[in-house]
């Protein structure tokens, strides 16, 4: 039954979800090229590895419950099942053989093209807000209020961080991206916060919050892979490579410190 705040509640869950917009003129900034697009890049990495960790956490409580070194043996099933389902799903998605009408652009080393690479880190993106919006929606409907300003604050500062990996593809190169085009996937990547939060307004549960962490496990960790790739590709001298080495290793960390105090705040 939808209760009277139910349009309060749809438009947090709006604002929490699309506040990812919100990086947008730092994504289109023409400071965006060069060293800061490889430091950009690489911090969108930091950010993805800071977001798998903090998803594992929510789902570690229900599969090790009360603070137990055992796993629940169905959560843990359900979990491996969801987190190689989303991650042979990404896989299929970017190795579709090339002559198929559904085959995406690559680059001349195989390696996939921006808008592939890009929609795939949005859908995995939105995978995890799929969950955050799962959380949101069912400590509202718990009447958790204190815990509800606590979840809004930290997923509206945390999703203006992801706009940065979406983007990432595109930064540092000559690939086309329409103002439409990142709209398009913006909408990808903060869209499921709402989905996600209905569900969890008049429906959730332990195992559902298992499979939707899972997921977004599975489609985070595929979408690390083909970036960590295109960071350390080789370029054409050896010191070159090493210069832009140690800005990929200094934007990780920075990448990853920036979500863990954002989350924290």
């Amino acid at each position: 039954m939808v209760g009277a705040d139910f349009g309060v509640f749809i438009l947090l869950t709006a604002a929490m979800g699309f506040s990812i917009f919100l990086s947008l003129p730092i994504v289109y900034s023409r400071r965006a090229q060069g060293r800061w697009a490889v430091g950009l890049n690489a911090a969108a990495i930091g950010i993805l590895i800071f977001l798998l960790a903090d998803v594992f956490s929510d789902a570690s409580t229900i599969l090790y419950p009360n603070g137990s070194y055992v796993a629940n043996p169905w959560y843990s099933i359900a979990f491996a099942v969801a987190f190689v389902v989303a991650f042979a799903v990404l896989y299929f998605v970017d190795n579709i053989p090339r002559g198929s009408p559904l085959a995406t652009e690559a680059t001349s080393d195989g390696i996939s093209g921006p808008r592939t690479t890009a929609i795939i880190i949005a859908l995995g993106i939105g995978l995890q807000n799929l969950t955050e919006g799962l959380v949101f929606g069912g400590n509202w409907a718990a009447g958790s209020l204190g815990v509800v300003a606590v979840v809004f604050l930290g997923f509206f500062l945390q999703n203006i961080t992801e706009g940065f990996p979406i983007a990432s593809p595109f930064l540092g190169t000559n690939a086309r991206r329409t103002v439409a085009t990142m709209v398009g996937l913006f909408l990808i990547g903060g869209a499921p916060t709402l989905i996600g939060g209905a569900v969890g307004y008049f429906w959730t549960s332990p195992l559902l919050l298992v499979i939707f962490d899972a997921l977004a496990i599975g489609a985070i960790t595929y979408v690390i892979m083909p970036m960590l790739r295109v960071a350390f590709r080789p370029l054409e001298t050896r010191a070159a490579s090493l210069a832009r080495n140690r800005l990929v290793y200094a934007g990780i960390l920075v990448g990853f410190v920036v979500g863990f105090a954002v989350n924290a705040i």
